[in-house]
């Protein structure tokens, strides 16, 4: 019984501090989400952890974003367009560890733009602090 209590406050805290860390990325940065900008470039050298935020802007009606499966990503396949994220302004969170793949749905801005953006997703590697606070 108190290992499971040890175990459930180690969690919270983990789970605390992960909040508490947790980014915020703009996808492409100043130039958004758009066509003929270099994804992989980008996030080569970023970190992205669960509870990490991906933001996509773009002009709504020019772009959207498809959350897409390895296959879907190679060969720019979007899933049924009701599951399209279109506002301009889509707030994508990391809430699970692996690899993650989005691609724009829009005529052939994966295809011939390079409109897609693979990552992987970690656990953040930081030790709890014993009293979280944000």
């Amino acid at each position: 019984m108190a290992t499971l209590s040890v175990f459930i406050t180690a969690f919270v805290l983990v789970s605390a501090t992960n909040i508490c860390l947790a980014k915020e990325f703009i996808v492409g940065d100043e130039s958004g989400w758009t066509k003929g900008y270099d994804y992989k470039a980008w996030a080569k050298d970023k970190v992205f952890n669960v509870g990490d935020k991906l933001v996509f802007h773009y002009p709504v009606g020019a772009h959207n974003v498809f959350k897409v499966n390895a296959t879907g990503f190679q060969n720019c396949i979007t899933s049924p367009t009701d599951q399209a994220l279109t506002t301009g302004n889509d707030i994508v969170f990391l809430a699970t560890p692996g690899k993650k793949w989005y691609i724009c749905g829009v005529g052939l801005h994966c295809e011939s733009g390079g409109q897609k953006l693979a990552i992987a997703v970690q656990f953040p590697q930081v030790a709890p602090s014993p009293s979280p606070s944000c």
